[in-house]
């Protein structure tokens, strides 16, 4: 299994209502248009999730108080943790449909990336196993089973109401060929308000030959591991070229210029 935490994504300990039993998991799919660039960048299934769970923190009509799903399952094989272990699943609006059943959501859509790969399928059963050692029964449906929503659209559906066997064996298949390094958040680039200059890591490393790369390094010396000056004002100089203006450009990264820089994983 390849659990990325709540903690690893910069997220505090879930506020959504616990529940120890259900009958089974419901398998969800995004349901909008979904990039297909997320199949050659983890990166951005990273920023994908984020974005999942601002939207969700977002809507005053459902006053969701987490993401809504227990888990999301991407395409290189990797299962994301949302309300994680013990919480009531918030897909499909707070109502009591909810609580029969625990929640995993493929970053799939409606249009772009629409096919599982087997490397999803296999994180979607991980999230089911993990779940059913802790207070989920046998029962494994989706979305529209029940309910009248073209969730979790066809391909992943058919997969489910086969039982969701592991395709082709017991190991995630395809692995990315290269991954990337998960946005840490802007907390880890800043000393409070101002930026975190003198601390050391190997992702400032990573970061800076990136910077130079595509062609916004203001470096005299290095990159890295330290962050200094020339790694503000280079990243500074990389936001601007993606078109943020004013603040937006300023330091710290955002994830989704995290996401487009690609950084390698350390």
């Amino acid at each position: 299994m390849k659990l990325v935490t709540r903690a690893q994504l910069g997220w505090p300990a879930s506020a959504a209502p616990a529940q120890a039993k259900t009958d089974g998991v419901k398998v969800h799919y995004e349901g909008t248009a979904v990039s297909e660039d997320l199949l050659t960048d983890h990166a951005l299934c990273i920023a994908e999730w984020k974005a999942i769970r601002k939207s969700h923190l977002a809507n005053k009509t459902e006053k969701y108080s987490d993401v809504a799903y227990n888990y999301a399952a991407c395409p290189h094989g990797y299962l994301l943790e949302g309300r994680g272990i013990g919480k009531r699943t918030g897909a499909n609006g707070n109502q009591a449909l909810n609580q029969a059943h625990y929640a995993i959501v493929a970053l799939l859509g409606s249009s772009g990336l629409t096919e599982p790969t087997d490397a999803m399928l296999h994180a979607i059963r991980d999230g089911i196993e993990l779940l059913r050692k802790h207070g989920a029964g046998t029962e494994i449906k989706g979305h529209r089973d029940g309910y009248a929503t073209t969730c979790p659209g066809d391909a992943l559906y058919a997969w489910v109401q086969k039982g969701a066997p592991r395709p082709g064996g017991t190991q995630p298949a395809n692995p990315p060929a290269k991954q990337y390094e998960p946005y840490p958040g802007a907390t880890f680039f800043m000393k409070g308000s101002r930026p975190a200059l003198g601390k050391s890591s190997p992702i400032f490393t990573a970061m800076g030959k990136r910077l130079v790369a595509v062609g916004c390094g203001k470096y005299k010396v290095g990159p890295g591991p330290v962050l200094g000056q020339a790694d503000v004002d280079s990243y500074e100089a990389f936001q601007r070229s993606l078109g943020f203006t004013g603040s937006s450009a300023k330091w710290p990264p955002g994830p989704t210029s995290w996401a487009k820089l690609k950084v390698p994983k350390v």
